[in-house]
């Protein structure tokens, strides 16, 4: 089995290692360097270039938001995934600018972090549930505005149900909400993908970051 080779970053060494032992607990997931400043962190990624780096946002000298922007630049393969204490808005606004793929808080449960990984490994983006309203409001900071914009490709049904998809609920729940059939909320979500030139949610989400929502 080809193992997720994931970097830890974060100042703390007692984290650090409980993150280890349970990434490395994992039969698709390796742990494969530890750095405890953002400069370390770099100089991590370019030695061993792994598939995921875990990486706090506070940290000594280079803060993680820096390190990752940094990250991408020189190996954009690696994925960057972020896990802070910090459920703020702003936060997660500018690590999506920075290129990360997820946002985890440390409060999450293993499980959580488990799929964020293997999530944002297999290319997709992942974000904390706590964190969906946030994930919205970093999407579409000005409804109008982006009503405005998306007017002259999707329907005001079709709005509605694109933006219930970034933020994560499922077909069922979208029907239930607009009292609507579930197939008639797939014959949306069709529509909207082929209208957008779409496949996943993960890549409504990076259209809306292409198109400068965010």
């Amino acid at each position: 089995m080809v193992k997720i080779r994931v970097v830890l970053a974060d100042d703390h060494a007692i984290l650090r290692a409980g993150l280890q032992a349970l990434l490395n607990a994992q039969s698709d997931i390796q742990v494969v360097g530890e750095a405890s400043d953002g400069a370390t962190t770099i100089q991590m990624v370019q030695d061993v270039e792994p598939d995921v780096v875990l990486l706090d946002i506070t940290m000594p000298g280079m803060s993680g938001l820096d390190a990752a922007g940094e990250i991408k630049r020189i190996r954009p393969a690696t994925r960057v995934l972020i896990l802070t204490m910090h459920d703020d808005d702003a936060y997660l606004r500018q690590a999506l600018r920075a290129g990360a793929s997820g946002f985890v808080l440390k409060r999450a449960e293993d499980r959580d972090l488990l799929a964020a990984i293997r999530a944002v490994y297999a290319g997709e983006i992942y974000v904390h549930p706590s964190m969906s309203k946030a994930l919205v409001n970093a999407l579409i900071p000005n409804q109008h505005v982006a009503d405005q914009q998306a007017n002259s490709l999707l329907t005001a049904r079709e709005l509605e149900v694109l933006r219930l998809l970034v933020e994560g609920y499922t077909n069922q729940e979208i029907a239930q909400r607009l009292i609507l059939s579930v197939k008639t909320v797939e014959t949306h979500r069709s529509h909207i993908m082929d209208k957008l030139g779409l496949r996943t949610r993960a890549e409504l989400v990076r259209y809306a970051r292409q198109q400068n929502l965010l």
